[in-house]
Formats: C-alpha cells, sequence, structure tokens
C-alpha cells in the first residue's frame, strides 16, 4: 500500500519538474506580494516589524491557493483519477500522496525563503524561527484543506471562483495562529508554544480528516 503511497508522490513530483513554470509561479508570486508591502507602507523598521508576519502568512496562503486548481484537474482530463478509483489501495492514500506532493512543490519552498523575508521585515533570529516553524506546521494543513475544496470544484466552470470562496474561511484560523506566534515571539518564546501547539493539533486533524474528506469528494465529483 505504501509502495503505491511513493509512487504516486514520485509521479506528481515528476510530472510538477517537467512543468517548472507552475512551481516557480508559486514562489515568485509570494516573494512578489511580500516585497510590494514595504514599497507601499513605507521602510520604518517598527512599522515592517508589525506587518511582517500578517504579510508573510496572507501571501503563504495566497500562494498556496495558486497551484489547487490544478491538484486533480490533469488527472481528472486524462481518465487517470477514474483509474485511481478502480485501484485496490484506499483513494485517501492517494489524495494524501498528491496533497504531499503539492507541499513539497509549493510550501515547503516558501519555509526555506522564510529568513529571506524575515531579514527584509526586520524581524529578529527569534522571530524568524518561529516564523519557520509556524510555516511548517501551516503550510500542510492549507494543502489539506484545499485540496477538499479542489475535489469538490473539479470539472465545474468557474471552479477557482468557487473555490476561494469554499476555503478561505476555513484558512482563518490558520492565518491568525500563525501570524500571531510569531507577534508574541517579540514578548516572550514561550508564549509562542499555545499557538504552535493549536496548530500541530489542526495538522494532525487535518492529516486525519482531509483525505478521507477529499477521497468523499472525488467520488461525488466523478459520479
Amino acid at each position: 500500500m505504501w509502495a503505491v503511497f511513493w509512487c504516486v508522490l514520485k509521479r506528481d513530483l515528476l510530472l510538477a519538474m517537467r512543468r517548472r513554470t507552475d512551481v516557480l509561479t508559486t514562489l515568485f508570486f509570494f516573494m512578489i506580494v511580500v516585497s510590494l508591502f514595504p514599497l507601499g507602507v513605507g521602510t520604518e523598521r517598527q512599522v515592517l516589524q508589525i506587518l511582517g508576519p500578517g504579510v508573510v502568512w496572507v501571501a503563504a496562503l495566497l500562494a498556496s491557493m495558486l497551484a489547487l486548481e490544478r491538484l486533480f484537474a490533469a488527472d481528472y482530463e486524462d481518465g487517470t483519477l477514474e483509474q485511481m478509483l478502480l485501484t485496490a489501495q484506499p483513494l485517501s492514500l492517494l489524495v494524501l500522496a498528491k496533497v504531499g506532493a503539492h507541499w513539497l512543490l509549493t510550501g515547503l519552498p516558501l519555509v526555506l525563503i522564510a529568513p529571506l523575508v524575515g531579514m527584509q521585515y526586520h524581524l529578529t533570529d527569534a522571530q524568524i524561527g518561529i516564523m519557520m516553524l509556524s510555516l511548517l506546521l501551516g503550510t500542510p494543513i492549507l494543502s489539506l484543506i484545499g485540496a477538499i475544496g479542489a475535489a469538490l470544484t473539479l470539472g465545474l466552470r468557474g471552479g477557482g471562483i468557487l473555490l476561494s470562496l469554499l476555503i478561505l474561511p476555513l484558512y482563518i484560523p490558520v492565518l491568525v495562529y500563525g501570524s500571531g506566534a510569531i507577534e508574541v515571539s517579540v514578548i516572550d518564546l514561550s508564549d509562542t508554544m499555545p499557538y504552535l501547539s493549536l496548530l500541530g493539533a489542526f495538522l494532525l486533524a487535518a492529516l486525519t480528516l482531509a483525505p478521507l474528506a477529499s477521497a468523499a469528494a472525488l467520488k461525488i465529483s466523478l459520479e
């Protein structure tokens, strides 16, 4: 069963590497958004430190959404998704592999370039560390929740707009606790533990429930 999981994961990563523009678009979008805010609000150190956590998380949220519409679309168009439904392995496991590939291509790069963004907003080393940790916990949740919306809107005309309306409200808790962890790290690093613990709890819940919900939504969309 896990051999199929790794097979689907490697397949999606290989296909993504053949379309590198799609991967780079997400990364460039994130960098452009976080770079435009200092140009708009000024370069005052204190203002940027206050705005930085929220800007980073909003940019990460929007960047993650860019590739969601294509999460199942290619497999739906060429019939691969229907073949996945006929396999003996649980569809939820195959969905988890596809979501894992999505996160490796869109979420992990954001975590890795977070120090550069932190320097741009004059964040301290402690804040940058907390920002990387919160993104490491939070961006997989964005991918898992987004997969549910992508499955529900699969094959619909104007699905991208409907996808945004469906999942943006569900992203709010992740946005609040992710940016909040960075903000309170200025006062005391120990104060960030409740925020990070809640993000960890959200991640465990999403890993358990989101693949099942996405698999059910895919079956509905293909009927």
